[in-house]
């Protein structure tokens, strides 16, 4: 890598707007070459961080989903024993049935290795993976190679990738991951935070329905015993839904008429909560 790939800054992107805070710890951990661990309830914009990093750097984005069950080799590679007795049966391919390379297929790691320019790799909810996968997945990252077994190789990182790592805090992750890990804890915005990222969404937002609408949205957030409180994307769905009903008119909110709670709430039960305190005009 290049000194001058080091010294790239994230200042943000076109609908991301960042902290001086989260900022900082961007940038540090691309010019110490360390993977990102971002915590923080959904919602919060954890995994659009990564994306906002690769559009604002223009590097392209590959995205590692974690699943419980997943295994560490998927992440790496895949070898193709189907689609390998299916040519040697019929015979009417024209790959090399005796070239096992011709049936390894990369996984995501494995994409951002090979990739031929410098990637950001989205490592998205590692605590739904076991320990030991965490572990080995970080023993993979810092030394930046892997083997496929299957033919004998070594795959070394053509470019170390921008690595960020989400988690919802689910589980909690072990000592020797969070001791490889730079760490950034992403608060759920507050008005005045939300009132910046509303008016990135809708840049010619009336006045009115940006107050009621955000004041309207931390109410709702506020109830007790929700067991999904609305995020950020609700927020801004709600908003969009709020601005394409003709009728609809931002005093409503001011007199504790919220219309589409569905939008905001996606669970039963706090749907039919918000909407007995919505009905009883106990909102404001």
């Amino acid at each position: 890598m290049t000194g001058n790939e080091n010294l790239m800054q994230f200042t943000g992107a076109t609908r991301y707007v960042l902290d001086d805070e989260l900022a900082r710890i961007v940038n540090i951990s691309m010019a110490l070459e360390m993977p990102l661990l971002l915590k923080g309830e959904p919602g919060t914009g954890k995994t659009m961080l990564a994306h906002a990093i690769a559009e604002s750097l223009g590097m392209p984005l590959i995205v590692l989903n974690v699943k419980s069950s997943m295994k560490l080799v998927e992440a790496l590679y895949q070898y193709d024993t189907l689609t390998r007795l299916n040519d040697s049966r019929f015979g009417d391919s024209s790959r090399d049935v005796s070239n096992i390379e011709e049936y390894i297929r990369m996984g995501k790691i494995g994409q951002a290795f090979t990739a031929d320019t410098r990637t950001v790799l989205l490592i998205d909810e590692i605590d739904k993976a076991d320990t030991d996968f965490q572990d080995d997945m970080l023993d993979v990252l810092d030394q930046m190679e892997f083997d496929i077994i299957e033919i004998d190789k070594t795959v070394r990182a053509k470019h170390r990738p921008v690595i960020i790592i989400t988690s919802n805090a689910k589980k909690d992750l072990s000592d020797p991951f969070l001791g490889r890990c730079n760490f950034h804890h992403i608060a759920f915005p507050d008005p005045e935070m939300m009132r910046r990222i509303v008016h990135v969404h809708f840049p010619s937002i009336d006045g009115d329905l940006m107050k009621q609408s955000v004041t309207a949205f931390y109410r709702l957030r506020d109830l007790d015993a929700v067991e999904k409180r609305p995020a950020t994307r609700e927020l801004i769905n709600w908003i969009r839904a709020l601005q394409t009903d003709p009728d609809f008119k931002p005093k409503q909110l001011a007199k504790g008429e919220v219309p589409y709670l569905g939008v905001l709430f996606k669970k039963s039960q706090d749907y039919s909560q918000a909407q007995n305190v919505v009905n009883r005009r106990r909102l404001f």
